[in-house]
């Protein structure tokens, strides 16, 4: 048997370098994946389909802004645009929920000043509105200052 050679400094630091690289990039994958699920980050579009729906205005509504029906988010805010002077709110829509040509799609907000979202309440007719389809039926958001300046001034 041969006499184990005496460790040197040199292979201890060895060591240590590989355990902090490897400690490294387990902390960065781990941030990798954190800032991809808490940001909400949907790679290559998502799944399910998209649907819009025209609002005369959207209230400070925005892009990422969950779609609920029930209370049950079912899809986001895709995008915010203007079309013939009506905002036009772009959803995607989870791939197992069906919505109906007459359901009725509001702006609503989380608390009192919480965030905005958009509510679907669903319809009683058997058509459903296909990738790409339009909602129709919609609600504008109230709009809490109107209100108030309503109420002050003695107009409501």
């Amino acid at each position: 048997m041969r006499p184990s050679r005496p460790r040197r400094e040199t292979d201890v630091a060895h060591w240590i370098e590989i355990g902090v690289g490897v400690f490294m990039l387990a902390g960065i994958a781990a941030l990798a994946y954190l800032s991809i699920n808490l940001g909400k980050v949907e790679w290559f579009g998502g799944s399910g389909y998209s649907v819009y729906a025209d609002f005369p205005t959207v209230g400070g509504l925005k892009k990422g802004a969950a779609v609920e029906i029930g209370g049950v988010q079912i899809g986001r805010v895709e995008s915010i645009g203007l079309k013939d002077y009506q905002a036009r709110v772009t959803m995607r829509i989870d791939p197992g929920v069906k919505v109906q040509t007459d359901a009725i799609v509001s702006v609503k907000t989380k608390g009192l000043i919480g965030e905005k979202f958009v509510q679907i309440n669903p319809g009683g007719s058997d058509k459903v509105v296909g990738p790409g389809g339009r909602l129709t039926e919609v609600e504008a958001p109230v709009d809490l200052e109107e209100l108030i300046s309503k109420y002050v001034f003695g107009k409501l």
